[in-house]
Formats: structure tokens, C-alpha cells, sequence
């Protein structure tokens, strides 16, 4: 058996250690909410009687017996975004798996699923981030009915899959499996479509030729195929153990898509307290596995708004997950993947290459996951070391993971890495607590010290750059973007400006209290700042033509300015009432007023907030 790597052995029980109390307390009410037995039967007729008044006979025999198992699907279904369009399909292939199994199911509700590709530099994407604690407030709701011995999760995308999970975690002692749809079909390749927005943000391309290029990368069902949010989710769920094996990046409206969702109805069935298999999801995401989903996060260069994502899942099973500990992660697992933004090749090349199964394998070999958890498919992670495929009758099997990458370009083993860390860093300085992902930055711009230009609007950049303001070295300072002052939103539409700068030859950097999401590339962005500018961050200090240095090296963001003369400025204030009404921003008032800070996972539901 693999040794533990000793650092992560460390960052676990330091975790551990730190969240004794609060995880004890988390798993004493789960095992109270357990204890009271299959909740179903103990409802009053009329009760009862309402929750399967609109079901088939067999369904609603089976209901009033109370006997078998019942799966409640929770569900972000919708026929606007391609992600989520496959999930039309999916209750009436779990529905019927679920009867084969001696099992029913229901729909238990609907939970929103936003696109922030389409609402990138709007106003709906003020909403975005707190999205997610609406999902997760909407997954309460639909499981509040206490129909459910386990709940299957439909979700793919950025907010969805973190929000449904913290509410899975509300109902801990249900068993709980996420279920995917895939990815598209790849578009486009991603050199090209970098190339088309670069020169139509220099003024060389027409709107006509960017919308072509997009459209032909974003072109059909399923989840885009770069390596954002979306895609970093199912990696997540997937070495987290609560996917079934080999699900995450198997592309929509396929035979094998098909038989991986009904094999989740009856795994699913097969996991309830009425059976002697029980798995409930809140024993499941425990320290190991929330260390296994960071490990994952860096060996595959994933999105950095899961180091809000992770922390508030964390939080929800009474887990405390700090920055400090992506760091020190970050400091032994190596970079194994290139996938766009983080190099050319989209998700489906990875998932040719080998895929998740490879290179769980691999990290399992060098002692780089903890290898004796347990998943919904059963115990242990080595169990993820398979593919899923198709028998010649169509039934689904799994087979052995391959030896070695088919693309050595896309997918390396942990002897042969791209990079030998996980390319994130924590920063600290003068200036306050962000991060900064270097996987793709080069080495000759992971420092960058020059004058700042700041701007509290994500669209003044994109004018001064128009204007030729910008066309020097600079660091591009973006305040008043933080969750208590806007929601946080991503600022991805900066990308393209501040990538033509750098590719002048300028040393160009970006410190925000927003976000960039899973598509920030090779330009240096120390993000999610914090304390935030509109809680008197030290952002809030800064002033035009202050010196800033972003060293990823030596992990600092520091304004190069006296410390006495810093500390004596009054910070600058913002009129923010434009970005708190319209667009539904009033309805979330509340949500920014208690809005925890990003280093906290940026949720409203941070009670130390308040």
C-alpha cells in the first residue's frame, strides 16, 4: 500500500484538528436526523396522500406501502443553456431504472442554473455567485417534503454543482449521487477562438467573425468543452467520490451517457438506510475527501473559483478549509493536465488522453490522494481507476484505466509533469489576502512591479485601453467588486484586453476583489482580495500611480508606498446603487449585507458575517 504524502497528511489533519467541534456537531445531527428512520413512512395519511396523488399506480402503490425505496431528483434543468438542455431527458430514464430496481422516483424540484457565459460584463451576472446559495436554499426546499431515502442531483455548471451540494449537506444523512450530462462535442479549436477575440479586441475582427468563431465553439448540447468552472465541477465530484466512476466527460444524447444515468438511479436505490449498503453523503464529504477535491483542483490547473466553492462546501459539513491549506497542497501535487484556457486542448482531449481515470490512478500511486475513502460507488477511490464503456449488448461495464497517456500534450503521469506544483499561489501583503493561478502564466511574468491605473467599473478598462491610456506597463487595479458590493461578479471579459497588452510586450497585472473564474489564462490576476474595497479593504487605499507588485514567487501584493503615508488615506468610497437595483439586484439585498469575504467562500450563509 502507497504511502500517504507526508504534506498531505499534514494539511488533513490540521484540518481536521481545526474543524473537530464544528464537524462533531455537523454529524450529530445528521445521525439524529438518521435515527429517526425512513422519514416517509412516518407521515400522516393526508400527508402522504398529497405526496403521490399525481403518480402512476405502480408507482403509487409502491409509495403507499412504504417499503421500497423512493429517490428524490433535484434538478437544474432548463432548455436555454447547454449544459443543462440534456436534463430533459433524465427523469424518465431514472424513473424507469428506478422501478427495474424495485425503487420509485420523483422530481422534487427545480433549482436555477445561470449561465456567466451569457450574463459575462452584465448585470445578471451581479447575481451570479449568490446563485448558489439560492440553489442550495432551493434544494432544502425541494427535499423539505421528507419524501426521499437518497436524491439524485442533476447539475453541471458553475454555481449549480457547489449550491446543490451544500443543500445535499443540509440533508446529510440522505445518500446523495450527482449526476452529469457531459460535455459537447468539440467546436472549434480553442487557438482559434482566442485568436478571433484577441483581434477583435484590438479592432482587427468585426462582431460578424467573433460571433461566428463563438458559435462554432459553442455549438450543441452539453457542457462547453474548455476547462472552466463547469468542467472543473465534475473533476470535482468525480475524485470526491460522488459521481459514479468514469461519468464526468462521457457527451450528452449517447448510449453510454444513458446507461451511466439509470446505473445512478440504481446505485442510488441500492445505498439507502433500507438496505445494508447505507451511504450517506455527509459521512462521505469528510476531510479526506475535501482534501482529495483540492488535490484534484491543482493536479488539473481547475478553476479558481472553486477556492470559493470548496471552502463553502466544506463549511456546510462542518469542515473549516482555509487558503493557507490550497497553498500549502498546491507546494507537492503536480500539474498534470493542459486544458484550455491552461493550453490548446479542450475537455474531450483530456478525456481521450486517459482522462480522470488516469490521473487518479497516478495520484493515488505517488500517495497524493487519500486513496481509503468512501464514495457512492463503494469504498475506497481506487475504484475510480476504471473507464466506462459499453458491453456488446449495451450494458454498462468499467475497464481498467490506461497505463500511459494517449497525449502526452494534454495528460502527463506525476514522473513527467508539466509543471512540478499545482501553479496556485495565496498572496499576502500591505494590500490585503488573494490568490493567483500561474499555471499558464509564463515564468517571466509571475512578477510584475509597475504603476497602477484603478477603476471601480469592469468597463472603464476596456475604455482606457481603447483610448490608448493603458498601453505600458501597469497593473490594473479593479475595486469595489467584492460580495458586499456587487455580488462579486467575474470580470472574464477583461481577458482579451489585458492578454493584447501583454502580447505588446508590456509586464501587465491584474489585483481585483472579484473574480476571473476558470477562464483566466496566461496574464498575472491577483483575485478575490480580501478585505474587499467596499468594506474598507486596503484596496480601498490605493491610488492612481502607486507602485504595485504582484510577486506569485514570493507570494506578496504589496502597494510599494510608505507605510505610515498608507495607512493615513482615507479610503475611497463608490456609488454602488446602480449595480443594487434592476435585473432582480434589489431581491438581494440581503445576501450582499451578509455576505462573508472571499477567503470565507464569499457565502451569505457565513454567519460570522453578520
Amino acid at each position: 500500500m502507497v504511502s500517504l504524502h507526508p504534506t498531505i497528511a499534514e494539511v488533513t489533519e490540521r484540518i481536521r484538528a481545526r474543524s473537530r467541534d464544528a464537524r462533531a456537531a455537523y454529524l450529530a445531527r445528521i445521525d439524529a436526523a438518521a435515527g429517526q428512520g425512513p422519514h416517509r413512512a412516518t407521515l400522516s395519511c393526508g400527508n402522504l396522500a398529497h405526496g403521490f396523488a399525481a403518480c402512476g399506480p405502480a408507482d403509487k402503490d409502491a409509495l403507499r406501502d412504504g417499503h421500497a425505496p423512493n429517490l428524490g431528483i433535484v434538478t437544474a434543468y432548463n432548455d436555454m443553456l447547454s449544459a443543462h438542455q440534456p436534463f430533459e431527458r433524465f427523469p424518465f430514464l431514472i424513473k424507469n431504472a428506478a422501478r427495474n430496481a424495485g425503487a420509485t422516483a420523483q422530481v422534487a424540484g427545480g433549482v436555477p442554473a445561470m449561465c456567466d457565459g451569457v450574463t459575462q460584463g452584465r448585470a445578471g451576472m451581479e447575481l451570479s455567485l449568490f446563485s448558489r446559495d439560492v440553489i442550495a436554499l432551493s434544494t432544502a426546499v425541494a427535499l423539505s417534503h421528507d419524501m426521499f431515502d437518497a436524491a439524485l442531483y442533476l447539475g453541471v455548471c458553475d454555481k449549480i454543482v457547489p449550491g446543490l451540494l451544500i443543500g445535499a449537506l443540509s440533508f446529510g444523512h440522505l445518500p446523495a449521487i450527482f449526476v452529469p450530462a457531459g460535455p459537447m462535442p468539440s467546436g472549434i479549436p480553442n487557438d482559434e477562438k482566442s485568436r478571433v477575440r484577441q483581434r477583435y479586441a484590438e479592432g482587427k475582427a468585426t462582431r460578424e467573425e467573433l460571433l461566428e468563431a463563438e458559435s462554432a465553439s459553442y455549438h450543441a448540447p452539453g457542457t462547453c468543452t474548455f476547462y472552466g468552472t463547469a468542467n472543473s465541477n465534475q473533476m470535482l465530484m468525480e475524485i470526491m467520490g460522488l459521481h459514479l466512476p468514469g461519468a464526468s466527460f462521457v457527451n450528452p444524447n449517447t448510449p453510454l451517457r444513458d446507461a451511466l444515468t439509470a446505473e445512478a438511479a440504481r446505485r442510488a436505490a441500492a445505498i439507502t438506510a433500507l438496505g445494508d449498503d447505507y451511504r450517506p453523503v455527509g459521512r462521505l464529504v469528510d476531510e479526506r475527501a475535501i482534501v482529495n477535491g483540492v488535490v484534484g483542483l491543482h493536479a488539473t490547473g481547475g478553476s479558481t473559483n472553486h477556492l470559493l466553492h470548496i471552502v463553502a462546501i466544506a463549511a456546510a459539513a462542518g469542515i473549516e478549509l482555509r487558503l493557507e491549506d490550497f497553498d500549502a497542497l498546491s507546494s507537492v501535487v503536480p500539474l498534470l493536465a493542459r486544458v484550455y484556457p491552461n493550453g490548446s486542448a479542450d475537455v474531450n482531449h483530456f478525456h481521450a488522453a486517459g482522462g480522470l481515470a488516469f490521473m487518479i490512478g497516478e495520484l493515488l500511486d505517488a500517495g497524493l490522494l487519500h486513496g481509503d475513502v468512501e464514495t457512492v460507488a463503494g469504498p475506497g477511490l481506487a475504484r475510480y481507476r476504471v473507464e466506462a464503456g459499453l458491453d456488446e449488448a449495451g450494458g454498462l461495464v468499467h475497464v481498467p484505466a490506461p497505463g500511459r497517456s494517449a497525449a502526452l500534450s494534454v495528460l502527463r503521469p506525476v514522473a513527467e509533469p508539466f509543471r512540478a506544483d499545482g501553479g496556485l499561489r495565496v498572496l499576502r501583503g500591505n494590500l490585503g489576502t488573494g490568490a493567483i493561478k500561474v499555471s499558464a502564466v509564463p515564468d517571466d511574468r509571475q512578477v510584475v512591479e509597475a504603476p497602477c491605473r484603478i477603476f471601480s467599473e469592469q468597463g472603464e478598462v476596456k475604455h482606457a485601453f481603447e483610448q490608448g491610456e493603458l498601453d505600458r506597463d501597469v497593473v490594473v487595479v479593479v475595486r469595489f467588486q467584492g460580495p458586499q458590493a456587487n455580488g462579486m461578479p467575474e470580470l472574464h471579459q477583461l481577458t482579451p484586453t489585458l492578454g493584447v497588452l501583454q502580447k505588446r510586450g508590456h509586464r501587465v497585472a491584474l489585483v481585483t476583489d472579484g473574480r476571473m473564474s476558470g477562464a483566466s489564462g496566461q496574464v498575472p490576476a491577483a483575485i478575490h482580495v480580501s478585505p474587499e474595497a467596499a468594506c474598507g479593504g486596503p484596496l480601498a487605499r490605493l491610488r492612481d500611480g502607486d507602485v504595485v507588485r504582484v510577486d506569485a514567487v514570493a507570494g506578496t501584493l504589496e502597494a510599494v508606498v510608505d507605510a505610515a503615508t498608507f495607512e493615513a488615506r482615507e479610503a475611497a468610497t463608490a456609488d454602488l446603487a446602480s449595480h443594487h437595483a434592476g435585473m432582480g439586484r434589489e431581491l438581494f439585498d440581503l445576501f450582499r449585507r451578509v455576505a462573508g469575504p472571499a477567503t470565507r467562500g464569499a457565502s451569505a450563509f457565513d454567519a460570522s458575517a453578520a
